[in-house]
């Protein structure tokens, strides 16, 4: 055999499997470091694990964090009779109540249509110089056109190159094909009286039009004005509101109105919770809650063996400290409610258990519908003040960084959710103000620091025993080959000698 230290043999002259033995006695040298490498990838398994578990705790978190703010808590529908009238919807920051609304106009955008002309590929100017001028807003616009260049078409590509930002140019053609009228129309982009095209003129010989602009009612007193521009009216809850297009949704927070049509008289709508897109967001709180649970649970089962020869099995991180403190970090969260609290409580929302939350012996978190879907509708807002953090985050100016007093609100409503999120975050060195000029580590990190660490080591251990198990496999290879050499030079020597005998 050739091998790589570039020696060859091959057993013939000893008899002897010399390639078997040296493979043998290699994987025999060989057993520590499949010991070793099995401890590496126990680490590696547990990286993971940790990772899956770091996983799931932010899921938690982030449910959390959705669950500790009013726009997050909170859902919103709106109800009524108003479709035709008005496409209204609710989200964050909305208010619940009943609103009227009655659509006086819509908004309206500005077009004008120049006189019409057979061919839009003729040149319609008779001289250098011809203009056409207009102004939108306090945004004044001059075209000047060449005799040679002055077609509808390049007209209309002069001002979509001169004034695009306000208006648009097209070419229409009013007529038949065998009587063709094309008409140059200049649409203002922005709906509004802000925005109307005035002091339209052309001195273009071959393109005429009445540029009178609309009078004090906003009527047009030109043929050539198509639509004169016009803001959008409502009377909203008795006010009347003008905005320059037909969205209304800066009139109230988190309710976006756009205006349909004007011919629906008042409408009434209404805003209300929306109670089961927040029951919703709860039950997926719980179960990101009891997902957690399940994972510390199964790391923490001791499963027998099948036969007494087995040994018992669990999970790779059984006993890890990592479990018991995430756990015990939801449980003082949610429940560690100060006594005094409770003792004040008059109404029955100080605690999740009084809104129907109960947990059974492996602590995993069910809801109890009627009593929850009772206190929802008793009062919602004395119900979403046990999650909501209403007064924000202030802390003790005086707390040292990652203590648990640095992560405690001083302030006088804090919010179940909002201590969640907040202690869920220290595991992973989160600050609750978001000072991004202070890193911390968290419990998490340092668990993966540990684990990379032993991993690292036992790399750099299997490192050097492979080293050495080379070394020592070109060291048997070496007595082989001079095994071999010995034995068939002895060999060589016995058949001369059984010649010579032979003669005689």
């Amino acid at each position: 055999m050739v091998n790589g230290t570039g020696i060859s043999f091959s057993g013939l002259a000893s008899g002897l499997d010399t390639t078997s033995i040296v493979q043998q006695l290699v994987a025999l040298e060989r057993i520590p470091i499949q010991l070793v490498e099995a401890q590496r990838q126990e680490q590696k398994d547990k990286l993971n694990l940790v990772n899956q578990f770091a996983d799931l705790v932010n899921a938690l978190k982030d449910k959390a964090q959705v669950l500790g703010t009013r726009d997050g808590f909170y859902a919103w529908k709106v109800g009524g009779a108003f479709e035709d009238a008005a496409s209204i919807t609710a989200t964050s920051g909305a208010a619940g109540g009943t609103h009227t609304l009655d659509v006086q106009s819509l908004a309206r955008t500005d077009r004008w249509a120049f006189d019409g002309v057979m061919d839009p590929a003729a040149d319609l100017a008779t001289a250098d110089g011809q203009q056409i001028a207009f102004s939108v807003g306090s945004t004044s616009y001059s075209i000047t056109l060449t005799q040679d260049s002055s077609s509808l078409n390049d007209i209309a590509s002069a001002i979509n190159e001169a004034a695009g930002s306000d208006v648009s140019a097209t070419v229409v053609n009013t007529g038949t094909q065998s009587s063709p009228s094309h008409q140059l129309v200049i649409a203002s982009k922005t709906a509004g009286e802000d925005a109307r095209i005035t002091g339209l003129a052309s001195n273009v010989a071959g393109l005429t039009i009445d540029g009178a602009g609309a009078d004090a009612e906003g009527v047009a007193t030109s043929a050539n004005h198509l639509s004169v521009g016009s803001n959008a009216v409502a009377i909203i809850d008795g006010l009347t509101i003008t905005r320059a297009t037909n969205d209304f949704s800066d009139v109230f927070d988190g309710v976006s109105i756009d205006l349909q049509s004007a011919s629906q008289g008042e409408v009434t709508f209404n805003v209300d919770a929306d109670k089961e897109a927040i029951r919703t967001t709860i039950d997926e709180f719980v179960t990101a809650y009891n997902e957690i649970i399940d994972f510390v649970d199964k790391q923490s089962t001791v499963t027998p063996g099948d036969t007494e020869d087995d040994g018992n099995t669990t999970g790779a991180l059984f006993g890890d400290s990592l479990l018991g403190t995430v756990r015990s970090t939801m449980r003082n969260s949610l429940f560690n409610i100060p006594l005094s609290v409770i003792q004040a409580d008059t109404t029955g929302f100080s605690t999740l258990s009084t809104l129907g939350f109960k947990t059974d012996v492996d602590g995993r978190l069910s809801i109890e519908d009627d009593k929850f879907d009772a206190k929802l509708l008793e009062d919602l807002d004395a119900f979403a003040d046990l999650f909501v953090d209403n007064d924000g985050f202030v802390r003790d100016p005086n707390a040292v960084g990652n203590t648990p007093a640095y992560y405690a609100d001083t302030t006088a409503d804090s919010g179940l959710m909002a201590d969640l999120e907040r202690s869920l975050g220290q595991l992973f060195g989160n600050l609750p103000d978001n000072n991004e000029n202070i890193t911390l580590r968290g419990l998490f990190d340092l668990k993966r620091d540990t684990i990379n660490d032993q991993i690292e080591r036992l790399t750099d251990s299997i490192d050097a025993k492979e080293r050495r198990i080379g070394d020592f496999e070109n060291d048997l290879i070496l007595r082989f080959a001079r095994l071999e050499e010995l034995m068939g030079s002895l060999n060589a020597q016995g058949a001369a000698l059984n010649s010579v005998l032979g003669q005689f």
